[in-house]
């Protein structure tokens, strides 16, 4: 749980370093200035630059959080006789180290293809760490593993993977290549409003399902974190048409707002700093929120077959009889 709540805020830096285009303050690593990372002068930090404050910030979260999974593992294998969970955190550990190494040589090599992959990469080790606290909830041990998928697990295994690909695809956004043409900035916002539909199709699907069906409106753990995804997605298009509002002015074909005549975009201004950033974390919450979701049906919503007793791998939850 340590883990999660410090992952997220340090998505949220993430998201800074790369609204504020300060990915480069600091132009070498591991080093910072040449300086040992942590052992570089404490005042030159703070009352740096504030995109140097920032990108160092960001390291030093960063590494934190890597220490953090280092203990999760250790303490996984001392502790947890699955061999499963044991070996997944292994896989936390390796993607947070990947995503250090790509943070790292996006510095040394400043390309964009490396921040799109670096992009990608922060919200998958966000939700391995939350899938590892599930595994290792009192919940998930004490309940007894389906002999079958439900289809709400199904459908939120889907909206999970939609999820992710839509934060692919504003990982593009974010980073557009110089060359690219034009026309692939239109494809790609095209693209990202088409999934936006969809999975606020399948989210308002999953909260239909959670008020009206009895097997999941008495199931509290799977009901709440429905309703929490429902919300978040309604928050994300609010988001999302704010940054095409702040970044892009208003659209001429549609009517605006007498509140917002006259507005000038300004670029990294504060109304767009924090618009931007909380459409990105808010958009990795959703992926996780959505693979908890997920999660939680596939142990808890039972099949009609009795369940085995051994505890068993969430890998093997999707085989039928």
């Amino acid at each position: 749980m340590v883990l999660v709540a410090l992952t997220f805020p340090l998505i949220w830096v993430g998201g800074l370093v790369t609204t504020y285009d300060a990915g480069m303050a600091v132009p070498d690593w591991p080093t910072t200035y040449e300086h040992n990372m942590f052992l570089y002068p404490l005042k030159s930090w703070l009352s740096g630059p504030w995109d140097l404050f920032i990108e160092h910030g960001h390291r030093l979260l960063a590494s934190f959080v890597g220490f953090i999974t280092i203990g999760v593992v250790l303490v996984t294998w001392m502790y947890d006789e699955r061999k499963w969970v044991r070996w997944f955190s292994l896989s936390c550990l390796a993607l947070v180290v990947l995503q250090g190494l790509l943070g790292g040589m996006r510095v040394l090599f400043d390309q964009n293809l490396l921040a799109r992959i670096h992009g990608c990469v922060g919200p998958l080790f966000f939700v391995a760490a939350v899938a590892l606290a599930a595994f290792t909830s009192t919940w998930w041990r004490d309940a007894s593993a389906p002999t079958a998928t439900h289809r709400y697990t199904r459908t939120a295994t889907v909206t999970a993977a939609m999820a992710y690909l839509q934060l692919v695809l504003g990982a593009h956004l974010r980073h557009l290549s110089y060359n690219w043409p034009a026309s692939v900035f239109s494809v790609l916002v095209a693209a990202h409003l088409l999934v936006a539909v969809a999975l606020l199709g399948h989210v308002l699907l999953m909260a239909w399902r959670v008020s009206t069906q009895s097997d999941l409106r008495s199931l509290q753990l799977v009901r709440r974190p429905t309703n929490i995804l429902t919300t978040l997605v309604l928050l994300q298009l609010i988001l999302g048409a704010g940054v095409w509002r702040v970044k892009y002015n208003w659209p001429d074909w549609l009517p605006q707002p007498s509140s917002w005549q006259g507005h000038i975009v300004t670029a990294e201004g504060t109304l767009q700093i924090v618009t931007v950033t909380a459409h990105v974390a808010v958009g990795s919450l959703i992926l996780a929120m959505a693979v908890l979701v997920a999660l939680r049906a596939s142990r808890l919503l039972q099949g009609t077959e009795a369940a085995a007793a051994a505890d068993i791998s969430p890998l093997t939850l999707g085989v039928t009889r």
